[in-house]
């Protein structure tokens, strides 16, 4: 039997990549949340939940800013993983302050289980 192209429930194999991603960054950091972000040009930006004393970032926050920082003009799709099943309003502001309306914002388990999808 042929693996599972999209083992996060996502039926698109480069949504499933934004998942290893957030993941990876995740456990890196050992974050309450990983995020990553997919640019108009296919570029991929990964970042994690930054809490320090003078600075709170969501990941979503953190994988947008990277995105802006490189240049990016708009975003096809956004993961965020760790979620509390549904992402904060704060980050779907900052998708649509970059994408606008539309963009399909994926939440999934620390696993990679794709939870719901909302769209900005």
């Amino acid at each position: 039997m042929p693996a599972d192209p999209a083992p996060a429930g996502l039926t698109d194999p480069e949504d499933a990549k934004l998942v290893t991603l957030a993941r990876g960054a995740r456990a890196r950091t050992r974050a309450l949340q990983g995020a990553c972000v997919r640019d108009l040009d296919g570029r991929t930006y990964a970042g994690a939940t930054v809490e320090l004393p003078s600075l709170s970032l969501s990941a979503v926050q953190v994988a947008v800013a990277m995105a802006v920082t490189s240049g990016a003009r708009g975003l096809e799709a956004v993961v965020v993983l760790g979620a509390d099943g549904e992402p904060r309003e704060a980050d779907l502001a900052v998708v649509r302050d970059l994408a606008g309306g539309g963009v399909p914002v994926h939440v999934a388990a620390p696993d990679g289980t794709l939870v719901t999808t909302f769209a900005t």
